[in-house]
């Protein structure tokens, strides 16, 4: 499904997304991340959007490599991983994050733990965060399609705004699906 756009009233987006599984890098099993990533936006997003997604590894100089490719060359917005945020060995994905990020944004990890708690207790084993890098946000998100839902459907209210703070495009979520928040004094009039 492509995402609704109407290219007269709402700024384009550039969203990287970046699925990080040794197993299905290799082909041992069809990621399921990226479709999972597309769908919710297609569904949520009012932009026109462009997606630039990322099928690799729990290698984490490659994950921060990839990072910065695709917030400094390819100037993503907003950059989300899938998998890698638990305790085990090979989970390199926040060590990755924090690396090339120039802002740490510790309410996002929260939350995002916060909203999983409400579905599975093991939510608490998460160490996902969220960053900034120059003029992208970075979120680390679990890998499993029902729970980038469920945590995109608890956190995304408040991405918007924060691409605004840092130089990015005006998100705008269909009206029938997620409320975005921004202060008033950030509202744009409408077109």
């Amino acid at each position: 499904m492509q995402p609704y756009s109407d290219p007269m009233t709402h700024d384009s987006v550039r969203i990287g997304l970046i699925s990080i599984s040794d197993r299905a890098s290799q082909g041992i099993y069809e990621d399921q991340g990226l479709p999972a990533l597309q769908a919710w936006f297609g569904e949520v997003l009012a932009n026109p959007v462009e997606f630039v997604s990322r099928l690799i590894p729990d290698e984490q100089a490659l994950i921060e490599a990839t990072l910065i490719e695709l917030a400094d060359a390819k100037r993503c917005s907003l950059i989300l991983t899938t998998g890698g945020t638990g305790p085990a060995p090979r989970d390199v994905t926040p060590e990755a994050t924090l690396a090339v990020a120039h802002k740490v944004l510790p309410g996002f990890g929260e939350a995002m733990r916060a909203v999983s708690l409400k579905y599975v207790p093991t939510a608490i084993l998460s160490r996902q965060v969220g960053v900034t890098r120059g003029a992208s946000l970075i979120l680390n998100l679990p890998g499993q399609p029902k729970a980038i839902k469920e945590t995109l459907d608890g956190v995304f209210a408040a991405v918007p705004y924060c691409i605004d703070l840092i130089g990015g495009p005006y998100l705008e979520a269909r009206a029938d699906t997620i409320a975005v928040f921004r202060p008033k004094s950030a509202l744009r009039s409408p077109a």
